[in-house]
Formats: C-alpha cells, structure tokens, sequence
C-alpha cells in the first residue's frame, strides 16, 4: 500500500510541478511534510540542500530520498518513476506536436501566461525555506533573538557575498557553506 501513496503522491507532483526547480518546492511541501507527513519541513530543506550537490532536479531527488526514508530503496524507485512518468508521457507527446506543426504562438502565449505563476511558486518556497534556515523554529516568534539560527545567517551571508562579489561556483559555495555549518557547530 505505501508503493502506491508513493507513486500517487508523486505523480501528482510530477504531473503538476510546472517551472521544474524550486517551483517544485510548496507541491512537495503541501503533499510530502503536511498531507503525507512523510518528512518534516526541516528535512525538506535538507533534501534540498543534498540535492543541490548531486546531479538532477529538485523533485526526482526529492522523489528519490522521500521513496528510499519511507519504503527502503524500492520505495525509492517507485517514487521516482511516478515523479518522472507524467513529464516523460508530456514531452513525447509535445515533442510529437512540436515536429507536426511549425506554428507554435498557442504554445508560446501559454508559457508566457506560466511564467509569472512559476516565479510566485519559487518566492514561496524561497521564503519557506529562508524561514527553515534562518529561524530554529519558523512556527515561533521571529523577532526573538534566542530562535535565530546564528550559523545559518552567518553561512548565508557568506556564500551571498562569495556568490556576488567573487563569482563562486555552486559546488565551493556549498563546501564552505558545509564547512561553516561544521565549524560553527563546534563554536
């Protein structure tokens, strides 16, 4: 029964994660951590994080680890596939129309209509995630400076200065991130 609250879950988040990426991010968040409750907010961000550091989108690693957690490694497998599949029948199917018809002004207004939507999903989950890394409890009060995450802000400031002042690839700002985060456990 769990392989299939798997692969339904996930294909829901599959067929509906238009924009790919951190738009991915609420959908699993409202059927992964609040409907599933598979994971907590707090390892969502960390999947996130992981899944920065190896290869392929958001969602199928997200797929992948939420399967392998909850149902050992065929959990895994069937998670991913149910992630992969609805995308998988879409694109055969655009493609196929893609090379049928040359006009594609219907498919392009479509897309421009998305974009808008796509970057409000990927503000919301930046600012979930901003309140995971930033805040110990993000359910808590805010303001209080006994719940800021201190290593967290330190590490983010960080990597934002490495990112736009110095040009840092993704892989050494995630590695000082790391190191930050170990240094400042140690502190």
């Amino acid at each position: 029964m769990i392989y299939l609250e798997l692969f339904w879950t996930f294909i829901q988040i599959g067929a509906f994660s238009f924009g790919g990426g951190y738009a991915v991010l609420p959908m699993i968040q409202k059927y992964v951590v609040q409907q599933q409750q598979w994971i907590t907010l707090g390892e969502l961000a960390d999947i996130t994080s992981i899944s920065q550091m190896t290869p392929g989108p958001i969602a199928i690693n997200a797929a992948t680890f939420v399967g392998v957690k909850v149902a050992g490694v065929g959990g895994g497998i069937i998670a991913t596939i149910g992630c992969v599949l609805p995308s998988f029948i879409l694109l055969i199917f655009l493609a196929y129309y893609f090379f049928k018809h040359s006009n594609l002004n219907f498919i392009q207004n479509i897309l421009k209509g998305l974009r808008p939507a796509i970057v409000s999903l990927i503000a919301l989950a930046a600012i979930s995630l901003t309140m995971t890394a930033f805040w110990a409890n993000p359910q808590a009060n805010l303001l209080s400076f006994d719940n800021i995450n201190h290593s967290g802000v330190v590490s983010a400031a960080i990597s934002l200065i490495l990112l736009i002042k110095f040009r840092l690839d993704t892989i050494g700002v995630i590695a000082i991130g790391a190191i930050i985060g170990i240094i400042l456990t140690f502190i």
